[in-house]
């Protein structure tokens, strides 16, 4: 059998040269003889069971208690129970929440704590909601977490060695997650045992006739020279063979790289970058698009609603009555509006925006004129998730205010965002309905595998948008779905690999 000991670690070799071949191997007998904590026991195991040097042979589950800092607290001042005793034996009767308030304590524990004391007859209530102490003795259960926050200071607390009055305890004060207001945590720990194997004793053997110890010094440090220690020292030996560590660079999110530089491209043509809150309401959302209230796209099953708060508290005026009038009855934009009682109660309704063309709207009152704007936007909507579609993802969205802008200016946008942002070979335009442009005109794109698919929708803001948000030029407007772009930048076929959890694919897709 080849066996090569001149890889193995000082921690592997203290450990096989201290076992003999019948040894139990525990973690606790490692940190007693050889010094060792834990996490270097787990280390020479691990590596031990990997090369075959020793084997698992028995492993049993264990339920431990660590002090929190809430119970070192309590084992300070005392528990809530110990402390109520306390003071009511010093300052007589007192109402519940008065002793929460000396004490410095929540009303729910103190309304525990009394509860214990008032079952066992420590305590009970008097006239006027008063409590009082009735016999003064504790019981067992306060009295066994006194020895239990005691004993815990230098030790973990074993469930296998508790009473049954700790065990009532524990049960109350202890918890495995979100500890930090219990006095206890649970640790939930596995005592295992391993064995030498054949081939860790020819190893260990090996190394005794080698007279390889584990104190080889593994490298030569200024204090060595110095003191000239290192003409008497044993050093390791080099392994050739031994693999080198991997280097991993660090570099951004190939995606976020990608969003970046389309910002940049944007800002090279002259657009501004705007953004706002995920967070929106209805008359910004919708209203203001002069979206009707009762409009499909507007319902639960595709628009999140915040529950909490519900409502807005204010909208800016006089863009609320003047988008109110517009919907009602057109306001002075030329249209006869939709002809319904608009609810100011529903425009404050917030909701996760569902849309890019939001802050389009929101920048139309403070837009310059000629002006062109854009953002990238995170949007959320309910929708199927599959290769080209997503509950939440990135709109790129924009706005070109001008006296002489019209559907030819919008049509070379359009076809510049999908061949030189997008990188797309193929372009085509179709008509489309939004209900604040006209006309409407959606994108599609070729993709190399999944085929034609829309880009994003685009078209001149309606003026019952435009006047009732201060505006009285044509204004054109675009929202291209970024993550769809990204996948022909990226090369990739479906947006989910966008925000892949492997990052091992995010590590070598480089982005721009």
């Amino acid at each position: 059998m080849d066996i090569d000991v001149r890889n193995l670690h000082p921690l592997e070799i203290r450990l096989l040269r201290h076992v003999s071949l019948d040894e139990p191997i525990t973690n606790q007998a490692m940190i007693e003889q050889l010094g060792y904590n834990i996490g270097q026991c787990n280390q020479a195991f691990s590596w031990l069971m990997a090369k075959g040097y020793i084997s698992e042979t028995g492993r049993t589950s264990k339920t431990l208690y660590e002090l929190t800092d809430t119970g070192k607290q309590q084992q300070q001042l005392g528990t809530p129970a110990e402390r109520i005793v306390q003071l009511l034996t010093a300052a007589g009767a007192l109402s519940l929440p008065e002793i929460a308030e000396k004490l410095n304590l929540d009303k729910s524990d103190v309304g525990s704590a009394f509860g214990l004391l008032s079952k066992a007859g420590t305590c009970k209530m008097a006239e006027g909601n008063k409590a009082i102490i009735a016999s003064g003795q504790l019981p067992g259960e306060i009295v066994a977490g006194r020895v239990l926050l005691n004993k815990a200071t230098t030790v973990l607390i074993d469930d296998a060695d508790l009473s049954d009055d700790e065990k009532s305890f524990m049960i109350k004060n202890s918890k495995k997650r979100g500890a930090a207001l219990s006095p206890f945590k649970i640790v939930e720990r596995e005592d295992v045992v391993y064995s030498l194997t054949e081939t860790g004793s020819a190893a260990q053997k090996i190394l005794e006739e080698k007279h390889i110890t584990g104190e080889e010094l593994g490298a030569v440090t200024a204090a060595l020279l110095a003191n000239g220690e290192w003409k008497t020292s044993s050093f390791r030996a080099y392994s050739l063979n031994t693999p080198p560590a991997r280097m991993i660079p660090g570099r951004k999110n190939p995606y976020a790289s990608y969003l970046q530089w389309v910002k940049d491209k944007l800002c090279s043509l002259g657009f501004e970058e705007f953004d706002g809150p995920l967070v929106e309401n209805e008359f910004w959302n919708g209203d203001a698009l002069f979206m009707p209230q009762f409009h499909s796209a507007r319902d639960i099953h595709d628009v999140y609603y915040v529950e909490n708060p519900r409502h807005t508290k204010k909208i800016a005026q006089p863009y609320l009555d003047q988008v109110a009038a517009t919907h009602e009855n057109g306001w002075t934009t030329g249209s006869r509006g939709w002809g319904y009682e608009f609810d100011h109660e529903f425009t404050r309704r917030q909701v996760m925006r569902s849309q890019g063309t939001v802050l389009s709207a929101k920048t139309l009152p403070q837009a310059r004129v000629p002006g062109k704007y854009f953002g990238v936007v995170r949007c959320f909507r309910y929708d199927q998730v599959d290769a080209t579609h997503g509950a939440d993802f990135y709109q790129t969205e924009g706005i070109v205010l001008g006296k002489d802008v019209n559907l030819r200016t919008l049509l070379g946008l359009l076809k510049m965002f999908a061949e030189e942002v997008a990188g797309a070979e193929e372009v085509k335009y179709v008509p489309g309905y939004f209900p604040f442009t006209e006309p409407s005109i959606e994108v599609h794109i070729k993709h190399p595998v999944l085929g034609w698919f829309e880009l994003g929708g685009s078209g001149i803001f309606r003026p019952e948008v435009t006047k009732a948000l201060g505006v009285d030029v044509p204004v054109l407007a675009w929202g291209l779905g970024i993550d769809r772009m990204a996948l022909m930048h990226l090369g990739l076929n479906d947006l989910r690999e966008l925000f892949t959890p492997d990052i091992e694919s995010v590590r070598m897709r480089r982005g721009n």
